[in-house]
């Protein structure tokens, strides 16, 4: 009986534990606002760690604005091409687009088999990449990738 009442005390405490703990912060919160969209093609090259490199579009303020990807990535062996779409939160100024990306959540399954990867830069900009191909693997090393506009 003393054994049961024990174990019966440790589970409460655990579950209480467990509930008490905070949920994470979400990188953007939900219901936010994009302040632009983007669109990028990217190949990789790499036998374990590679690099990355590319193009994309932002469009923000009602102007398009291009720029190139490159950086380190940790991929699987070989070449692929990603080809990626999404929403960008937390830009005022454009200026603030230019950066160093590093992954603030990764893998987050969406609807249809679908998923989801959050950069953020060191201005606070996040970019909610989807992925447009299947096969997406933007699995970034600690580096991440380096974004420049080009005009």
């Amino acid at each position: 009986m003393r054994t049961l009442v024990s174990m019966a005390t440790m589970m409460l405490i655990c579950a209480a534990a467990v509930a008490d703990q905070a949920q994470p912060t979400p990188v953007v919160p939900d219901g936010a606002t994009p302040a632009g969209k983007v669109s990028l093609t990217a190949t990789s090259v790499a036998a374990g760690v590679g690099w990355v490199w590319g193009n994309g579009q932002l469009s923000f303020n009602g102007k398009d604005h291009t720029f190139k990807v490159s950086g380190l990535s940790v991929v699987d062996a070989g070449v692929s091409s990603i080809t990626a779409s999404g929403d960008v939160y937390n830009l005022a100024h454009l200026s603030d687009f230019a950066g160093n990306y590093t992954v603030a959540a990764a893998g987050i399954a969406l609807g249809g088999g679908a998923g989801a990867s959050y950069l953020k830069n060191e201005h606070g900009v996040v970019i909610k990449l989807v992925e447009t191909e299947q096969g997406l693997r933007f699995n970034l090393a600690g580096e991440g990738v380096k974004i420049t506009l080009k005009n």
